[in-house]
């Protein structure tokens, strides 16, 4: 008789089995084939991810290596009598080094950041419920940033600003409106077209405490008041920023007194000395994964100094969201070699069990001359028809339960992301951003804050997970057979019959 007919007629008589048999290979295979659409899934979610969030690299002065330098100038110091301390300088960057980073591969876009404080000409601030600076006692005596009088009159009389000024390239991308907390509500943004124009975007509070519109102009002046600018109201913007609590002290930390003009005005206000410079630069990738290729790039142009500036990665946004996809792709990995194993060894189990019970069958066969490649090919036919039909039912169900299961996954590994980054947040704050709409590193918490995690994955099975699914579980079959088939096989007919007498 053909071992393929007898392996179904074997099935049909032992329907007990055999049910039991496709029970436990269609679990198996529904785990094994929803691993991997889970696994496909958080792959596509991953990539889509990252075109989409790309990743910053700010180009900044390296505090780090400037102390450093000052403290080596300090030991090497002739005069050992005095001490020099260290001090914190600004560096600024040329605009023409900065922009030929900008023309680099992977560079998607860039904006240029130059901060700075001013005093309001003309029109009032927001005024800080414990900011006393501009109380007329109070402005008769200048303070130096030491705290004391500056009664020198050989040096420009300091009064402390009441207005922040961030000068961008192009306001859009500046990290307060990227974010989401700063939106532009009339008028029009400021972009690289309004480099070197007098003009300027004013928050909605302080134009409407004003009587401001767009097409209005305004005075700023810089701190020694030697310096006054003109600027033609281009844009109107709100925000949900709330400031810090440093704000209440001071009105140039105020939210609602930042200002955001073209950096050729902040520079103005500055002094000629900042001239055709900016304090920071920042480089939007088109892909996070370049970031590594845009910085090995960046190093090669000899127009930046790097031992005075460095570039600080900043993909926390793009790691916020793909961090939980990856750990559910690890998972689901995971998943499929426990399973895989598993089932092998169970389906291994079974098959021992059943073989060790047809002994005598087998001798029978054996004596009346069928080969032994040909009974381990009735045992073969069986598990693979067994494996076929597991095949075709988990085709349809694992969608299904792959979609819940990823699902639940992404939910439980947002939350816990959502738990990290808030216990992060909640160590103060960091960075040297610049101040309200500044552009320098430390700003990816703020952006982190306000990007919206991936809830959802979109879950496909695929040609590509079906095929591998099923070799993996062809394998569990040829496996499950095999290893049993030969510890029953190594022994002759004659002993096998007389056993089973």
């Amino acid at each position: 008789m053909n071992f393929i007919k007898r392996a179904l007629l074997s099935m049909k008589a032992r329907k007990g089995r055999t049910i039991l048999q496709l029970f436990i290979f269609t679990i198996v295979c529904v785990l094994i084939l929803s691993g991997f659409t889970i696994q496909s899934a958080a792959n596509k979610a991953s990539e889509l991810a990252r075109k989409e969030l790309g990743g910053d690299v700010t180009l900044s002065v390296d505090r780090e290596k400037q102390m450093e330098a000052q403290q080596k100038e300090s030991s090497s110091s002739s005069d050992g009598s005095t001490t020099q301390r260290r001090m914190f300088e600004s560096t600024p960057i040329a605009v023409s080094a900065a922009e030929k980073l900008a023309k680099l591969d992977h560079v998607a876009g860039y904006n240029l950041y130059s901060n700075t404080q001013a005093l309001a000409s003309g029109f009032d601030p927001i005024k800080s419920s414990n900011d006393t600076s501009q109380d007329s006692s109070s402005s008769t005596t200048q303070q130096g940033p030491g705290g004391e009088n500056s009664n020198d009159t050989n040096r420009p009389q300091m009064v402390q600003a009441d207005l922040s000024v961030s000068g961008v390239l192009d306001s859009s991308t500046a990290t307060n409106f990227k974010a989401g907390t700063d939106k532009l509500v009339s008028g029009k943004a400021i972009t690289a077209s309004d480099v070197g124009k007098n003009v300027v975007m004013i928050e909605k509070t302080l134009a409407e405490e004003n009587d401001l519109k767009v097409g209005d102009k305004i005075k700023i002046q810089s701190s020694d008041e030697a310096t006054t600018v003109e600027l033609t109201i281009q844009g109107i913007y709100e925000t949900s920023d709330s400031g810090s609590d440093a704000a209440t002290n001071f009105s140039f930390l105020n939210p609602y007194n930042t200002i955001y003009v073209p950096y050729t005005v902040a520079n103005t206000i500055k002094g000629s000395d900042s001239k055709d410079t900016v304090d920071s630069a920042i480089y939007f990738m088109d892909d996070a994964a370049n970031i590594s290729a845009f910085e090995k790039e960046a190093k090669q142009v000899s127009a930046v100094d790097w031992d005075t500036f460095k570039l600080d990665a900043n993909d926390a946004v793009y790691q916020q969201m793909i961090g939980p996809i990856d750990n559910v792709a690890s998972f689901s990995k995971n998943v499929v070699y426990i399973v895989s194993i598993a089932g092998a060894l169970i389906l291994g189990l079974l098959v021992m069990m059943q073989i060790r019970e047809r002994k005598y069958e087998m001798g029978v066969l054996l004596a009346i001359g069928e080969k032994r490649s040909k009974l381990v090919g009735q045992f073969l036919v069986e598990i693979l028809v067994v494996a076929v039909l597991s095949f075709g039912i988990a085709a349809v169900s694992s969608h299904y339960v792959a979609q819940v299961v990823g699902n639940q996954l992404l939910t439980q590994q947002n939350a816990t992301a959502s738990e990290t980054t808030s216990s992060s947040n909640q160590r103060g704050p960091g960075g040297n951003g610049g101040g309200p709409g500044g552009g320098g590193p430390g700003f990816g918490a703020s952006l982190t804050a306000n990007t919206s995690e991936i809830k959802s994955l979109d879950i496909q099975v695929s040609l590509e997970d079906m095929l591998k699914m099923g070799g993996i579980g062809v394998g569990i079959a040829f496996i499950s057979v095999l290893l049993p088939s030969i510890l029953v096989l190594r022994m002759n007919p004659k002993t096998i019959l007389t056993k089973q007498e």
